[in-house]
């Protein structure tokens, strides 16, 4: 399995025999050069409804004729826009042709702008544990931190976690570091940081306490890539 860094949140996993897209915020991410037009995938992946999630999944999933994998109400939001999805809830998980996909506990919010620009409920947020080719990576999404996360670590032997540090919003970068007392990864990728002003923060604290704890962090710019 070998991991793409898109910007943010986004990331592409090319497993085997499929390209998995999440959270494409590409086209409006200032820290990401790379156009939806170029991207091939067979699945597209979404934590939540905000835009800075969702961003370019409409266009990038006709292009490919792929499937979304969302919450009931984002899939049933996209489904009427004429793209194909496959519907998930918090806790529930399915087989895939590429493993399987289960949406985890997270605690953020979850919305989409209609034409005024006012918030749409788009159900649940929520995290990402997907399992392909003997592998496991865990994709927090938008969170705080929480206990859940110790399921996580005890259940689970997670190769990679991706995990927001940004703050603000989301966890900052000590509350990401005690996720990793809990979810225990072999590796981690902080995203959700440093791409609007409001969740501007130093990454090499974050990867500093990873190593201190004997857990490989990797601090990646839009493009680099690193396998699973």
């Amino acid at each position: 399995m070998k991991l793409t860094f898109l910007g943010h949140a986004a990331c592409m996993i090319e497993t085997a025999e499929h390209r998995l897209l999440i959270d494409p915020f590409l086209k409006d991410n200032p820290l990401c050069d790379i156009d939806p037009a170029d991207v091939k995938c067979d699945y597209i992946l979404l934590t939540h409804g905000h835009a800075d999630h969702v961003g370019d999944t409409e266009s990038i999933a006709k292009a490919n004729d792929a499937t979304v994998i969302a919450n009931y109400e984002l899939s049933s939001f996209l489904e009427a826009k004429g793209l194909k999805t496959h519907p998930l809830h918090i806790g529930g998980g399915a087989e895939f042709p590429f493993g399987r996909a289960q949406l985890t506990i997270a605690f953020h919010g979850s919305s989409y702008p209609d034409e005024n620009g006012l918030p749409i409920y788009m159900g649940m947020p929520g995290g990402l544990l997907i399992e392909s080719d003997g592998k496991k990576l865990y994709h927090a999404g938008d969170t705080a931190l929480t206990l859940e996360m110790e399921l996580l670590g005890r259940r689970h032997d997670i190769d990679l976690a991706l995990l927001p540090i940004g703050d603000n919003f989301t966890m900052g970068v000590h509350d990401a570091l005690d996720a990793i007392d809990m979810i225990k990864p072999k590796a981690v990728v902080p995203i959700h940081f440093n791409t609007f002003p409001y969740i501007e923060v130093d990454p090499t604290a974050f990867i500093e306490g990873a190593a201190v704890k004997g857990v490989a962090g990797h601090l990646l710019k839009c493009g680099d890539q690193i396998d699973v």
